[in-house]
């Protein structure tokens, strides 16, 4: 009789014990997607909150800098429209605002002087900055400057009688960019001027706002119900001279170079009252200034970016304050804001265009 061979097998299923694990896996895998569950409610709730306490909590900074960034834009005013009252809105817009000096630039107050260029000793560091000039450049100097949420640059242009306004070659039809407004005027420096006609934040550029005078004569007058500021020019002696008047009177203050804009920040060295950020929130940047010793101040911010948020109007007074601006105005900022020198842009633009850059209609240019 043989014996017969019993095989052990390697395992051993029991139908009980396999029900009981394959139910904790699935307890398991259902925990892991409660947990996930549990981590997105968690993190939109604390989003929902940080967001309410952002725009409706105790702290008004950041509600002023919403309601005044959006509301100075023509097209993104639903930004502040969609989530807060009409009355909430005007009553930031009267905590937020400036108050300009109620005066016409004096040009007899400017005193072109030229510095002997071994001066050793300087009121503090900014007359420093502006006074040192680099080797072998006698037309102009660039200076970094930085502050609080952002950075930009400061162009000192020691002779004036080299700045003068050029406009889009297609006035009424299109802007231009301003690197090829640059390379066709031979320009050593191009900077944004003026604001232009723009419904739709997409505009071509045509039609630059108010007043435009280029050696001595008008030539743009588109007026908008909308524009506010006052001319921004230099007269035939080459002073900066900033005054709200009619383009009549604007012709007999005897500018050679103009356009319409503002706020003004500083006139006859006396600076413009600013409540709260100025009203006009927290952007990229462009001012123009003239010191007492007739020395030119172009002023551009970069902004939306992280290295940079923007500027407000106490940041660009404060700046042109400390550089010794004796008069000085805002320009057309956000995206418009651009510097370009020797056919380089200098800046970040932030218009989405190529290189960032926007069609424009006006600009203030340095020629050798």
């Amino acid at each position: 009789m043989s014996k017969q061979q019993v095989v052990t097998p390697l395992y051993s299923i029991d139908p009980k014990n396999d029900k009981k694990k394959r139910n904790k896996k699935e307890k398991k895998k259902w925990s892991l997607k409660k947990k996930c569950l549990i981590f997105g409610g968690s993190t939109f709730i604390v989003a929902i909150s940080c967001f309410l306490f952002l725009f409706y909590g105790p702290w008004a900074g950041f509600r002023n800098f919403w309601i005044t960034s959006a509301m100075t834009t023509m097209s993104h005013q639903y930004l502040a429209t969609w989530f807060y009252s009409d009355e909430t809105i005007q009553e930031v817009l009267e905590a937020n605002k400036i108050i300009e000096v109620g005066e016409v630039s004096d040009p007899d107050l400017i005193k072109f002087r030229k510095y002997n260029g071994n001066m050793l000793i300087f009121k503090n560091k900014y007359e420093k900055e502006i006074l040192t000039k680099d080797p072998g450049n006698d037309l102009y100097k660039v200076i970094n400057v930085r502050g609080q949420g952002y950075h930009g640059f400061l162009v000192a242009i020691y002779d004036p009688s080299k700045i003068s306004i050029a406009t889009t070659q297609y006035l009424g039809k299109r802007g231009e960019a301003i690197t090829d407004v640059a390379k066709r005027e031979n320009a050593v420096i191009a900077m944004n001027a003026g604001g232009f006609y723009d419904p739709d934040w997409n505009s071509n550029g045509a039609l630059p706002h108010g007043t435009v005078i280029k050696d001595g004569k008008i030539v743009s007058d588109y007026q908008d119900a909308n524009m506010g500021g006052g001319f921004i020019g230099f007269t035939k002696d080459n002073k900066l001279v900033l005054g709200k008047m009619t383009k009549e009177e604007a012709l007999k203050v005897g500018y050679r170079d103009a356009i319409e804009f503002g706020p003004f920040l500083i006139v006859n060295g006396k600076s413009s009252f600013i409540k709260g950020n100025g009203g006009w929130g927290i952007a990229p940047r462009t001012a123009i200034g003239q010191r007492k010793d007739g020395i030119v101040l172009f002023l551009v911010i970069n902004g939306r970016i992280p290295s940079s948020i923007g500027a407000d109007m106490v940041d660009l007074t404060e700046i042109m304050e400390n550089y010794g601006a004796y008069n000085a105005a805002n320009l057309d900022g956000g995206s418009s804001s651009e510097l370009v020198i020797n056919n380089k842009i200098i800046n970040t633009p932030v218009a989405g265009g190529k290189n960032g850059l926007r069609d424009m209609s006006t600009f203030w240019i340095v020629k050798e």
